[in-house]
């Protein structure tokens, strides 16, 4: 493995793996970036848009790559880092993820014999959009990026993905992979479960309300805008880390029986308490 400038290896080329290949190699962290992507249009696209420099096929991938990048749904990560793994011999490769959970594929990889050449990762960015089209520059940068399990990596594998982070400006936060679970589902699954909903609620009053989206504003379209994003990364999202989210979504459900009963009843009182409870969110977001 090179000292200055890597292959890079990314699985799935759709948002966060096409940011991440055109970013690597645009930086200079990549000297050459290798693709792997099942869709064909979705490959031809991403070497017409630029975004890794050869399209190969998945075992070509892992033999050429000194770093791979599974940037695919999470159902099918769980299964493919290990795999990839079992492709390892004694070279220094390494191998990380990206996915949105963390529990069940470290779980997957914990008792690997090559799992000091896994290191997980979660970059925390993304927008509503998929597929190698809605690849974009600059898109990590300021964000911030979890590495779950990290004692578990090899002190050489962790640097070099700490490095690879760094080149995208992202900065890097460490945590426990079930603790990860537990602070996504409050400040990401949640919030996409609420815009799902919402976005059914609307689509069944527009069945007889035809001028609902006319009258739509800016803060109706920010609410919704991530129910446009993609059901197969998030059906396996919200079914791996179930449990996490099903106890926000109680509480949620409490807050909002919370709002009802006090409109119900026209307590104005309480619904003023209520929003300036919720107020305090921005001494904390800003």
């Amino acid at each position: 493995m090179s000292d200055l400038h890597y292959t890079v290896g990314v699985i799935g080329l759709g948002l966060i793996g096409g940011s991440m290949a055109l970013d690597l190699k645009r930086r200079g962290f990549a000297r050459e970036v290798l693709g792997v992507e099942q869709d064909p249009v979705a490959a031809e696209a991403a070497k017409t848009i630029g975004l890794v420099d050869e399209v190969v096929p998945y075992e070509d991938c892992i033999n050429r790559a000194d770093i791979i990048v599974v940037a695919v749904p999470v159902g099918a990560a769980v299964k493919m880092v290990p795999d990839i793994l079992n492709h390892f011999g004694e070279e220094e490769k390494i191998v990380i993820d990206v996915c949105s959970t963390k529990s069940q594929i470290c779980h997957a990889t914990q008792y690997h014999p090559r799992r000091a050449q896994f290191v997980s990762t979660h970059p925390m960015a993304g927008t509503e959009y998929s597929g190698p089209w809605a690849a974009q520059p600059g898109l990590f940068d300021g964000r911030a990026c979890i590495f779950a399990n990290s004692e578990e990596s090899s002190p050489k594998a962790l640097k070099t993905i700490e490095e690879l982070y760094a080149v995208l400006n992202m900065r890097p936060i460490y945590m426990n992979a079930d603790q990860h679970d537990v602070h996504t589902a409050y400040v990401s699954h949640i919030s996409h479960v609420t815009s799902f909903a919402l976005a059914l609620t609307v689509l069944d009053k527009e069945k007889d309300e035809k001028h609902i989206f006319d009258l739509a504003s800016g803060g109706f379209s920010s609410t919704v805008r991530l129910a446009k994003s993609n059901a197969d990364m998030w059906v396996p999202i919200l079914s791996q880390n179930h449990d996490n989210i099903l106890h926000v979504m109680d509480t949620y459900i409490n807050k909002m029986q919370q709002f009802r009963d006090a409109i119900a009843t026209y307590d104005e009182a309480k619904i003023r308490e209520l929003i300036q409870e919720a107020n305090r969110i921005k001494k904390i977001l800003r």
